[in-house]
């Protein structure tokens, strides 16, 4: 058989063979390099321009989100030690009494207004 006829009937087979390769190899591997070597050879999502009325209503500004692959930066703040959480905790166990105080004081001062106040007549009907 003729050689030229022979690679001639396998070539759709090696083309499909290597589009497949190149598939599992996207799949397999999320890679910057592997992407943009897919995407300059044609396979892949086109990169496409933003339109001018999307580009120029875009900010500027630095955003107030931090992007993606950034690390946030380090807190100044230093934990606090466990004397300042036991000091923490007690502050926030006498606010917290305080505020049941007051809730009660001003259930009670409302129990002896609402004692006062005489219900609407019904509307007639």
């Amino acid at each position: 058989m003729n050689p030229v006829a022979r690679m001639s009937r396998s070539l759709p087979l090696i083309r499909t063979a290597g589009l497949g390769l190149l598939v599992s190899l996207l799949g397999a591997c999320s890679g910057d390099v592997v992407r943009s070597l897919a995407s300059d050879a044609g396979y892949g999502p086109r990169t496409v321009a933003a339109p001018d009325f999307v580009a120029e209503s875009r900010s500027k500004a630095q955003p107030d989100f931090m992007p993606v692959g950034v690390d946030a930066p380090k807190r100044p703040v230093r934990a606090k030690s466990v004397t300042g959480q036991k000091a923490l905790e007690a502050e926030l166990e006498s606010a917290r009494g305080r505020n049941e105080v007051r809730g009660r004081a001003a259930a009670s001062a409302g129990q002896g207004a609402a004692a006062t106040i005489k219900p609407a007549p019904a509307p007639p009907q």
